[in-house]
Parts: structure tokens; sequence; C-alpha cells
């Protein structure tokens, strides 16, 4: 039978955002995948090349627009790292709980879309986008916005806390956790969504070493590394919490050990709160405090993202990044779907895709 190569995309193929591929078949069974990326390619790292320190976060927040704490963080820390400059203590447990919420809230998205795309009935779907409004509208009040938050600033956040952000994020958490844990039987019980994904688009271990995943992907494949847990930040240290794994390897994996790390992130923003200071000290330094003549260094800064491990590669110079370079989680798993793809029936590929849980954005930069 001769081949038949089809397009997938690049109008949402049933991925967040606008990926290209190109899927060679033979009957409806796979036997190649190419991946085109660059339809959402803005030039940030260029861009970041002409704009001072400061002006720089609202393009990180672009990059994962279902996280956007996590690149603006990063960034941020990346630069207080090449200035020498320290984290107040309360503004690290306040960034810890901002950013394990934002975890959250992107998870539920990935529960809610996985779930909608394997035949799941709509109701896991509207479930866990209430459970993120709450998220949303909490962060909104803290920061100001309601989908991009530009609230990290050298030292601290850009601004206080609200005077009921403890108790605002104790009930949180409470609510989250009772619903959450109802998802469980709704999507697990369901034939249709556990057919689709077990043993489907599985990652051995070695694979997923030599491929260099990260993230949920990676710990779906037995893999226990988390670098809050191998090379903590802020005070991760402080906090006890499980490295969630699984052996299997496959779509049913992934969605374990994403649906446990929820129940986890949860904990930690429970620790954080019960040890954060009562100061409020939490406003970062102003900016023309910054010294024009300092000589920072060249700086290689990583953190537990969402979507697996985010690195940045910065060169500085005085008032701006000389050179800078983002690697995502996202970036290195897509590399795995040629691998695992082969072979197997295209109704499964979208399994697979949606198990990845892949941003565009944050692929493309």
């Amino acid at each position: 039978m001769p081949m038949t190569r089809i397009n997938v995309g690049p109008v949402h193929p049933s991925t967040h955002g606008v990926l290209h591929f190109v899927v060679d078949l033979d009957g409806d069974t796979i036997h190649h995948i190419e991946t085109h990326v660059g339809f959402l390619h803005r030039g940030v790292e260029k861009l970041c090349e002409t704009r001072m320190y400061m002006q720089i976060p609202s393009y990180m927040e672009k990059l994962d627009y279902l996280a956007p704490l996590a690149w603006d963080d990063l960034y941020v820390n990346t630069v207080e790292k090449a200035l020498g400059l320290e984290v107040k203590e309360t503004a690290k447990y306040a960034r810890m709980i901002l950013l394990e919420f934002q975890r959250i809230a992107s998870h539920l998205v990935f529960l809610g879309t996985l779930s909608n795309d394997m035949g799941q009935m709509f109701t896991t779907f509207m479930w866990s986008f209430r459970e993120r409004d709450s998220i949303l509208r909490f962060l909104e009040d803290v920061s100001g916005g309601r989908m991009f938050y530009v609230n990290i600033r050298l030292t601290g956040l850009n601004r206080k806390l609200p005077p009921d952000f403890k108790e605002r994020a104790y009930a949180l958490t409470d609510s989250l956790e009772t619903k959450i844990r109802g998802y469980r039987e709704m999507m697990e019980s369901n034939p249709v969504f556990a057919e689709r994904t077990r043993g489907v688009g599985r990652i051995t271990s070695r694979q997923a070493i030599e491929y260099g995943v990260s993230g949920h992907v990676l710990r779906a494949s037995g893999i226990e590394y988390d670098i809050r847990k191998s090379n903590p930040y802020y005070e991760y240290s402080k906090v006890k919490f499980r490295v969630c794994t699984e052996t299997a390897g496959d779509a049913f994996a992934r969605y374990k050990v994403r649906y446990n790390e929820i129940f986890e992130s949860i904990s930690i923003i429970r620790q954080a709160l019960d040890m954060m200071p009562d100061d409020n000290n939490v406003e970062g330094m102003p900016i023309k405090l910054i010294s024009p003549q300092a000589k920072p260094d060249i700086v290689i800064n990583n953190s537990e993202m969402p979507r697996g491990e985010g690195i940045i590669y910065l060169v500085p110079d005085k008032q701006r990044p000389y050179r800078i370079y983002f690697r995502s989680g996202t970036y290195t798993n897509i590399a795995m779907l040629e691998h695992i793809c082969k072979g197997i029936k295209y109704a499964d590929f979208f399994a697979i895709l949606g198990s990845m849980d892949l941003v565009a954005a944050d692929i493309d930069k």
C-alpha cells in the first residue's frame, strides 16, 4: 500500500497553540512524523538584548501563557543571581506559594483538555476550568492582572500582599483539594479514557534519559527527578513533598503524575504559609538602585516549571542582557514524538500529544 502524507495543523491540532505535523501513514498506521515549529516565533531572545533588565518580564510571561509566572520568576531570579542580589525572606515564601498555585492552574488545564480530547464527558473540562478560575481570581487580587501578572521584581514582588492573603490561600487550598479529588473517579472510571491512554506512547526510562526529556514526561517513566528537590531554590529545601513518579511511561502514567502533583503543590503551599513571616516585607527594590557600574557574572539558572525544566543562560551587561538564551522543557519533550509515534495508530497520536501538554509558544520563543 502506498504511503499517504497528511498535514496535521498548523491550525490548533489538539494543542495549546499553533503546531504543524507532517504525518506519513500506511493505512491508519503512522510511519513517520515530522514536527514543524516556528509559527509563533517572536524573536524574544533578540528582543531581550535590546531592553533593560526590568523591561523584559512581560515578554517572559508570553512564553508559557498557561503558567506565565514560571518564566517571569526564573528570569528575574537569574538577573538577581547575575547582580548578586538576595531575595527577601518573606518574598521567597510568597514566590513559592504563587508559583505552586500557578502550577495547579496549569495542571488543571491539562486535565480538562486531555479528558475532553480522549472522549471524556465535557464535565471534567468544565470542572477544571471552574477550579482554575478560582486560582486566577486569587492571583489577580495579589498582582493586579488576571492572566499576565508581571509581579516578580528584583529581591521581591511588585506590590505588597493583600491583608487577607494567608486566610484566602488556606481556604483556596481546602476548596481545591476537596473538588479535585472528585476528578479521579470521573476520569479513570471512563473506559474510553483508560483504553485510549493505557499503553499508548510508552517511553522507557532509558529513552527518557537519552532524549533529555524533563518534567512529568521524565517522572512518568520512573525517573525521580525534580529540580525543587535536586537543586532547591527559595525555601523548597525546608518543605516536605514527594516527587510523583510512575513506571509505565505511557500517556496514562503522564496523566497520573500530573494529577498527583496537584496535591503535592497544595501541601507545599500550606507548609510555606505556615513558615512564612508575617511582616509582609515582599516589595522588590526600586530599579534605580541597580548600579550601572556593577560587573555581573555569566549565569546559568534553572527551575522546575509546570512543563519541565526551564533553563536560562544569561551573559549580562551593565543595564541589559548582552546575550540570553531560553531552553524549555516543552522543546525537549516534543523531540520524543517522532520516536514514540512510529508504528502507532493515527487516532493514538492525539492521546500522546495531549499527554505531553505542549504549549507552542514555549517551543518557538
